[in-house]
C-alpha cells in the first residue's frame, strides 16, 4: 500500500468519500485526484502539476444564524466589504479554525468543498470563477481534489453569484525600480 493509499484510508476518507457520493448523487460527472498533502489552493494546484487559475477555494465565513460559503479563484484574495455585502450581514467575517473543526468536523482545515447542500450553508461564488470550463477544488481532505466542469458543479447548488474578490488598483501594484 502506498503512501497516498495509507493516507487515504485516514481520516480523510470520510469526507472524500461524502463529496463523492454527493456529487454522484446530483449526477455530476467528475474526476478524483490524489495527491500529496498540501495547505492551501495554490499549494494544490502546484501539487497537481495545474495553473492555479484553474483551482477554486472555498472559504469559512461566520455570519448571523451561522455560515456562508465564498468561493473564488486560488489565485485572488478575498475582499470582506464585498463579502459583506454579498451576504448582507456587516458583522461577517471569517470563520475560525476552531469554529471550522466544531462545525464541519469531517472536513480537514483548509479543504471545504463549495457544496452549501452537503455542508448546510449559502454559496456565494465570484464571477470570476465562473470564466473556467473546469475547476478543481479540495474534497474535504488535504489529498483529494475533484475536478469537474463548472457548471456541473453549480447546476444543483443554491448559488448567490457577487463581487468577491479584491482587485488591484493603480495605488496598490508594485511597480518595479529603475537601477539608474
Amino acid at each position: 500500500m502506498g503512501w497516498l493509499e495509507k493516507q487515504a484510508a485516514s481520516e480523510g476518507v470520510r469526507v472524500v468519500s461524502g463529496v463523492r457520493e454527493h456529487l454522484e448523487r446530483q449526477g455530476v460527472t467528475f474526476e478524483p485526484i490524489a495527491h500529496k498533502q498540501t495547505y492551501t489552493s495554490i499549494a494544490e494546484a502546484r501539487a497537481l502539476g495545474i495553473d492555479a487559475s484553474e483551482v477554486i477555494k472555498t472559504i469559512a465565513v461566520r455570519v448571523a444564524g451561522g455560515h456562508a460559503l465564498v468561493v473564488v479563484p486560488s489565485t485572488c484574495r478575498l475582499d470582506m466589504h464585498l463579502v459583506q455585502d454579498a451576504v448582507n450581514d456587516r458583522h461577517a467575517r471569517l470563520a475560525t479554525e476552531e469554529e471550522l473543526q466544531r462545525d464541519f468536523p469531517d472536513v480537514e482545515l483548509g479543504a471545504l468543498p463549495p457544496l452549501g447542500s452537503l455542508l448546510g450553508a449559502p454559496v456565494y461564488v465570484d464571477p470570476e470563477v465562473f470564466q473556467h470550463d473546469t475547476v478543481v477544488f479540495a474534497a474535504g481532505s488535504q489529498t483529494e481534489s475533484v475536478k469537474v466542469r463548472t457548471a456541473d458543479l453549480f447546476e444543483h447548488e443554491q448559488v448567490t453569484t457577487a463581487p468577491l474578490i479584491k482587485h488591484a488598483d493603480e495605488r496598490e501594484k508594485e511597480w518595479p525600480r529603475q537601477q539608474g
